[in-house]
This record gives structure tokens, sequence and C-alpha cells, in this order.
């Protein structure tokens, strides 16, 4: 039975026919209600209950109803309590209506001194007085902490939250001993003291002040060191700019010195790479020792200014430190997200997160999700930014816990967050913190909140802050005197104004961790490296043992029929000497493997793919068992991992960009179910996987295959939106192709791991290609010494022939295939077709070196995207030739394609004649 709840309705009579029951006979009782019997029965033979008479009550002769009202009372307190909470530390908190007067248990107060077993199911030791019983429930669910728990679906969670929450002792300070309460102090004292300093000395520059959050501090200090305790050994946080200075000086313990000369102004950056980023987007990665002694990596991610976009960032890139360095331990790794309340209710992408938490392939054994939940976003009151009654309404999502506190009690948020640490790692799923405090200023410092919160800013003005409480609170208990007090903040004071003075601070020692190691080893790449590719082929041995295993299926293992026949295929096809689209691509993955690395990918239907051309994991027609077709090619080969992700892209592509950060020696792979939906991910793009080098210095070698062509598809199936990708490229920063051979294919993603650098890649992947007869390649162009071609020259023009050739048509993707029958239909010969099939970084010297063969001919640029769209402007504003080239494509159009069949090829047959006029 999951609670009591319904009791406070219950017929007086039916309570008594069922305790009647229990007493003839016991096994037909739910055990639960037996529980309560036995024990009411036991209260009443050892705690000598009376009728009013004076007659002492004997075991089974007579029941109050009453007990189960009370009952229903203690799980409402459970279930509604936190809405009576005091955990608003600057305003009263709205009246949420929570019914939990007496009246509505059909009790009153000529109750409250009547004696109820109950008691003994809300944590006090023996029956108590209805009194007690609600005083102890105000104490425990009505106080400085909200318990939010009852949603929890499985009962083992909720009965472990509530034994520990109703064991907590509230009026005793949770129990907490003098050498944490003293760890508190140190930490508001670093907090406060940094922020008064900072602005203080530096007026109106914006930082993005923790004021009026300070607590935040001791409560990450307590989540990592209770998280040392039970195992962490590593911890990655995800943040936004609100509090991060001071995170990053008193929690990532990044030197003064650092913070202070990038204030100052004196902080001189690398000018031989890069553009950088403002001061609160930066990342830190450190190594601290806790208060008992243990050892703890901390990485800050960088982050952008687009509030929540790093989450699945940090999610992906613990994901990857779970596989690769504590395979799979993931009581090892702390993935903490920190929020601000407006962005945890408004942004979609929280729940995009939270709903991917459970999930086989993004899985991170649970989130400590902490709120410095201000009560504002930027000008807007917490009314008007969400419409649940708590910013942290997504938990319930996945049944995580939410532990309500009020910022300005410093003990209360260190019980509830080494509680809340305590459960993470007992149950590997995540839990909140929602920390209610105040800003002390504007958005940033040189806003006036003044404008839009006058009354709230004036109660905030006269606010003590956070340390000032807990310090008069110690002096008022007589645990601290003042000159202890006093001595702990001229301290602090006296070590800011030094280190300012320009006296060096150590840095932590820091000693990498292995994949970090193979990082350094890496460089930054140059123009240079991108005019040939390396040699990416393989002896003709290992392609042969590769499309072996392909075609290799265990004799018990029955596969679909349409399965069968797509092998057969193959195995036909491969007796011709050729190979198709989606056997080069697992012949990628499999060499890739065959060398120890590791294969992820993920996606919407990776695993078959979205046009059935993949079937890189089969399932059995009779037992539905699966078979990963490349797994075992060979013992000591890497892993291969394929998720078949949640209908999400910007959370999973999010995902993967942060599982490519950890690990340089992995290909990761984000495939779109069409290219065209890559776009609700666009803040992946723009901020991380375009410009993280450039801002940050962090290399990634992700790639993103998006299908891309138009087949008539109508105007959401048909661009990968080829043109802001390539408006994006600058500075070497990404490699945007768009292929046409499986075997270019094949050594395009060898290649990302064959270099000495990581560049992300961006892939117009195809669709009709997949099956297109003319789609193949030999086998001899996956063999030893064959590479990548950026560029193809038109194979059927010899050198000789070149002199004749009166237009060459430049293109990219599936456009070709159509161009090259057109041209074979009407047999000219005086027309040349060049596929660039590397757009970015362009590879202008191989173009040029093919234009100069074709001296007297027109050049055209032809696409099948509109005229705003495509390549197009990219090549005419790129290619620096002094020959004219022309355009030939669709208009200029809004939407990327039309919607009608029959307009789509008569436009197509317009760029074909127009190709060939």
């Amino acid at each position: 039975m999951s609670d009591f709840s319904f009791i406070a309705n219950a017929h007086p009579a039916y309570i008594d026919s069922l305790y009647e029951q229990y007493l003839n006979n016991p096994e037909q009782i739910d055990d639960s209600w037996s529980s309560f019997f036995r024990g009411f029965d036991y209260a009443h033979a050892t705690n000598g209950h009376e009728k009013s008479n004076g007659v002492a009550v004997s075991p089974g002769t007579a029941f109050n109803p009453q007990e189960f009202q009370v009952l229903a009372m203690i799980n409402a307190y459970r279930g509604r309590g936190h809405l009576l909470s005091t955990t608003n530390p600057i305003r009263p908190r709205r009246d949420r209506s929570p019914k939990l007067d007496l009246v509505d248990f059909k009790l009153s107060d000529a109750d409250l001194d009547t004696v109820f077993y109950a008691a003994t199911e809300c944590g006090l030791d023996k029956p108590a007085t209805l009194r007690d019983i609600l005083a102890h429930l105000k104490r425990i669910y009505c106080g400085n902490i909200g318990f939010e728990f009852q949603h929890i679906q499985q009962r083992e969670k909720r009965r472990w939250l509530r034994t520990r929450v109703e064991q907590s002792r509230p009026e005793k300070n949770y129990n907490i001993p003098m050498d944490k309460k003293r760890r508190i102090l140190e930490k508001l004292n670093e907090a406060v003291g940094f922020e008064k300093f900072l602005h203080t000395k530096y007026i109106g520059q914006k930082r993005f002040s923790l004021e009026g959050g300070e607590s935040t501090i001791v409560a990450l200090d307590a989540a990592i060191n209770k998280g040392a305790e039970m195992g962490v050994v590593e911890v990655i946080i995800g943040m936004a700019h609100r509090g991060r200075l001071n995170v990053l000086a008193n929690i990532m313990k990044k030197t003064y010195e650092q913070i202070f000369t990038e204030f100052e102004g004196t902080a001189i950056p690398d000018q031989s790479f890069g553009d950088g980023d403002v001061k609160y987007h930066l990342g830190y990665s450190s190594q601290v020792v806790t208060p008992t002694g243990k050892e703890v990596q901390l990485e800050l991610t960088p982050n952008p200014s687009h509030l929540e976009a790093v989450d699945p960032v940090v999610e992906g890139y613990a994901r990857a430190k779970a596989d690769r360095l504590y395979k799979g331990e993931y009581d090892r790794i702390l993935p903490i997200l920190i929020h601000g309340d407006a962005a945890v209710a408004g942004q979609g992408i929280v729940f995009e997160v939270i709903q991917m938490s459970k999930l086989k392939g993004y899985n991170t054994g649970g989130t400590f999700h902490f709120v410095i939940n201000n009560q504002i976003g930027f000008t807007t009151d917490f009314e008007d930014a969400r419409s649940s009654t708590y910013c942290t309404g997504v938990a319930s999502v996945v049944s995580a816990p939410v532990f309500h506190v009020n910022g300005d009690d410093p003990e209360a948020l260190l019980y509830a967050v080494e509680m809340a640490m305590e459960f993470r790692q007992e149950f590997n799923t995540d839990v909140f913190i929602d920390m209610v405090c105040y800003r002390k200023h504007g958005h940033n410092e040189g806003d006036d909140p003044m404008f839009t919160q006058p009354d709230l800013y004036e109660a905030i003005n006269v606010h003590p802050n956070p340390r000032e409480i807990y310090m008069q609170e110690l002096l008022e208990m007589g645990e601290v005197t003042k000159q202890l007090a006093d001595d702990l903040e001229k301290t602090y004071w006296g070590d800011l104004q030094a280190r300012l003075d320009e006296l060096k601070q150590h840095a932590l020692p820091y000693k990498s961790q292995e994949p970090e190691e193979e990082w350094e080893k890496l460089r930054y790449a140059t123009a240079e490296d991108f005019k040939k590719s390396p040699v990416t082929g393989l002896e003709k041995t290992r392609v042969e043992k590769i499309l072996s295993h392909l075609n290799t299926i265990p004799g018990h293992f029955r596969p679909i029929p349409k399965v069968s026949r797509l092998l057969d295929n193959n195995k036909k096809l491969l007796a011709k000497g050729m190979v198709d689209w989606a056997t080069a691509e697992l012949m990628a993955y499999g060499s890739i493997l065959m060398e120890g690395k590791d294969v992820r990918m993920s996606g919407q239907d990776v695993q078959r793919g979205t046009f059935s051309h993949r079937h890189a994991v089969l399932h059995d027609a009779k037992t539905n068992e699966v078979l990963n077709r490349l797994d075992n090619i060979e013992e000591t080969q890497g892993k291969f991992h394929i998720y078949n992700s949640l209908l999400s892209e910007f959370a999973v592509m999010g995902f993967e960009y942060g599982y490519s950060l950890a690990d340089p020696h992995n290909l990761v792979i984000w495939e779109a179910q069409f290219g065209d939906f890559f776009n609700g991910a666009q803040t992946i793009v723009d901020q991380f996987i375009s410009a993280a080098e450039s801002k940050w210095h962090r290399m990634s070698g992700l790639t993103l295959l998006l299908p891309h062509g138009y087949e008539g598809q109508g105007p959401e199936h048909s661009s990968a939106r080829l043109e802001r990708f390539l408006q994006s490229c600058a500075d070497l920063n990404m490699v945007v192709t768009n292929i046409t051979t499986p075997a270019n294919f094949f050594h395009l993603l060898r290649r990302q791991l064959a270099w000495d650098f990581r560049k992300p890649l961006v892939v117009m992947s195809p669709k009709s290609l997949l099956r297109h007869p003319e789609c193949v390649s030999p086998l001899d162009a996956f063999e030893t010494g064959t590479h990548f071609q950026e560029v193809i020259a038109d194979p059927t023009v010899s050198a000789k022939e070149a002199k004749g050739i009166k237009r060459v048509l430049f293109c990219t993707g599936k456009i070709y295939y159509d161009l090259a029958q057109r041209k074979k239909d009407l047999q000219r010969n005086d027309v040349a077709i060049v596929r660039v099939e590397q757009l970015h970084p362009l590879p202008e010297n191989q173009l040029n070196a093919i234009l100069k063969q074709y001296a007297k001919a027109e050049i055209f640029w032809v696409q099948e995207e509109s005229a705003n769209m495509g390549a197009w402007q990219y090549m005419k504003l790129n290619w620096e030739t002094d020959r004219n080239l022309q355009r030939i494509s669709r208009r200029a159009s809004a939407s990327t394609a039309v919607g009608f069949k029959k307009i789509h090829d008569q436009q197509q047959e317009d760029i074909l004649q127009k190709a060939f006029a």
C-alpha cells in the first residue's frame, strides 16, 4: 500500500469490520494493514490507553477510526507540507491552499490531546498526542526545507527518503557537527568576501554576481565533499554565468591572480589562435583535496550565454568519462548542473536532458541539479515566468526528489545536499536542490532592478547577507566567538588585497588524466593540412576480413526475410568487386574498431537507418535477439556503441558533442533523421560546434550526418541547410562535405581520426543515392594508398580531351548523378562535370588546377538548392578566380523546397536543361 490518504473519508463501520477481520484471520489482510493493526494492539497493551471512565482498554476491544484520519494527515504533510515551508528568505510565499488544517481530516482542536499510535508512523518513538504529532510534522515538513518526494513512483525510494526526513531534527540544527559549521562559515566568508571585493574594486563591471545566493558555495562544497566520501572521484560542472566567477575562485580554486588580471585588463590572450571569450564563460579544471583527504578531479565546462545549452554537453562529457575511465561505474563520476530558476522552468532543453537521463545510451548515473532560485529572470517575476508551482516541476518527469531550501539557512542547505548526494549514490538517479534566495543587484551590475521590482528591492537592500545571518545565529548559540568570526573575515580580505597587489598565488598542482594527455599530443590545424588528405586505405586482407564479417550471420540467428535479401544483394555486388554506401560506412567503422578505437553513434533510428540502409543492428525474426554486426570482428577491437535516441535534436546533438570532448581517439557521430531537423539543435551548432575551438580552444571531432537532397519530398525533407554551415565557416573551424561515392565517405570517416588534430565534420549525407545503381565504388578504392578526394574531376574526360571542353559544371552531392546521366543521354562530350566533395576548407589549389585544364571553357556552379541557399554564395565569395563563375539553380525562395512533386520535377528538369543549354 503506497499511502493511507483515502482513509480520512472511510466509513467507521468499514474500518471496524476490517479490524474484526484482522482479529479473526490476519493472513487475509494486506501486510501493511496487518502491520498497523499489530502496532495498534501493541500500543494499547503497553501504553495503557484508557476510556473516559479510567478503565484500561485491552487489545482488540475497541478501535479508534481517527487513527486513520491522523495517518491521512501525516501523508498529506508528506505530500503537501512543502507548500507551507519557510523557504523564501525575502518575502512571504504564495498561498497554494495545501488543505492541511485539522478540519480537512475531520479532526478538531478537541482531539489535540488525544494520544494516537499513528505517531510512530512519522518518526516519533512512541504514541503521542495529536498536538505533538502536528508540531513534529510542521518542524519536519514546513520548516526551512520543503521536501517534495511523494510523486516518486518507486516505493523503495519514497521510503528511503521518508525515513531519513522524519528522523531529521531541524530543531537541533540537524545535528551538524562543529567542524562542518566552521566549514560553512569559511565558505560563506569566501563567497561573500569575494563578491564584496569585486563590487568595491570593479564598480559597474559585469560579473553576474552571486550576491544573495552565496550559500551556493556551501552547497557545492558539501556535494563534492559528500560525494568524495561515497566514492566520487570526478565532478563535471555545467552552469551559466550567474555566480560563475565565485565558483571558479572558491570551488574550482582558480587563482585570484588569474581572475583579477582579467578584471584589470592585463591578461594577455593567446594571440596565435582564436578569438577568446568573456571571463564569465570560461571553463577550468583542477584537482582538490576534501577535508577528509579525498582527491577529486573538478571540471567546469565552458558555456555560452545561452542558458542551459551546456546541460547536454556536461552529460555527454560525463558519460564518455564514465565509459572511458571508470568502466561504467557511475558512482565514481558526478555531473552537477547549476540552473537559474527562470531558465530551468523556461528552457525546453532541460526537459529533453531530464527525459534522456534514464535511457541506456545516455544514462550518467544521476545528475545533481542545483537551482539558484533568485525568484526573477532578468526583470521578470516568477509569477510571469512559469505556470508550475515550482521552477523544478520538470523533476517529476523522472520521479526525482526535490529539496526546496531557504538560502539564508546554510545548515539546512548542507543537510539537504548531503541527503541528496546519498540518494544519488544509492539509486543513481537525478536529484534536485532548489535553493530559494534573491539577486542583490540587477541582471548585471550595471542594471537597476528598481525600474521593475521596487518593492522587492527595497526589502533586498536592507536584508543581511547569508554570512551575517549565520554568524549572528552562531554567536547567539555560543558556538563561535565574535573574535574568531572577525579574524576569519580580516584574514580573507587581507588575502584578497595581497593577491591583487601582485603577490603571487600558487596554482594547485594538476596532473592530466590519460585522455587529457592524448589531447595535449594534438596540435592546431593549419591551411597546409587541407591541401591533401592523409592516406586512409587498408590492406586488402583487412578489407576482406571486415567484409566477410559483415556478411556472415551466426547459424542460430534468423534475420527477417528482407534483411536476408539485403545481405544476398551485398554478396552479389561484392562478387562484382563493388561496394555500396551502407557497406562502405560499416567498413569504415569496422576498420576503426580494429585499430582499438571506439565508435559511438546515436540519433533517431540510427541502428536501422532512417532509409533502411544501415542495418548495423539486426533482430532475430523469432526471438528478437539483437545482433550488432560490428561486434567480434577480432578480440582486441574497440567497442561499437550505437543507440537509437529519443526524439530530440538539441539534447542529443549536445550530448554527442560533449562525448566527443572526452577522448580524441573515439569517432563520435550524430545522425539526423532528415538533415532538415538539425535546426532543432541550431544552438549547439552555433555556440559549440562552429565556435568552441576559437572561443575556448576546445577541439572536437564530432561528425554530423545530415541527410540532404532534393527528391520531391517537400520543404521539411529536402535540405540540411548547407548554406548555414558554410556561412559559419572561417578559421578552419570545421569541415563541411557533400560526398558522392561510398569510397570517399569511407575515407572521410577514417580521416577524422587519422589527422593529428580534430575538427567537427558536417556531412550532407545521401538519401536516394543509398540505392542508386551508379553510387558504388570498386574494392580497390578502399585499399592501400588510397585517401579522401576533396575534388573529383570528370572521369570521362582525358587530359587530351580537356582542350575540347566548352563548358565545365562544378557541383556537389546528389545532383552530380542527374548531370552525369543527362550528359550521357545527350552525348555531350564538350561538357565536363567536376564534383566538389569538400566545401570547407575549400580546396582552392585543386579547383584551380582543374580549371587550368579547361582554359577556354565557361564555368558554372550547378546546385539543386534555391539561389539564396546551398553552396552558391559561399563559392562565389571564397573561390578566388579571375574566371566568371555563373549560377544554375532554382530561383531564390523563402522555403527550401516546393510541396508538389510535379513542380519539383519541372524545376529539376529546368536545372538540367540550363546546365546543358
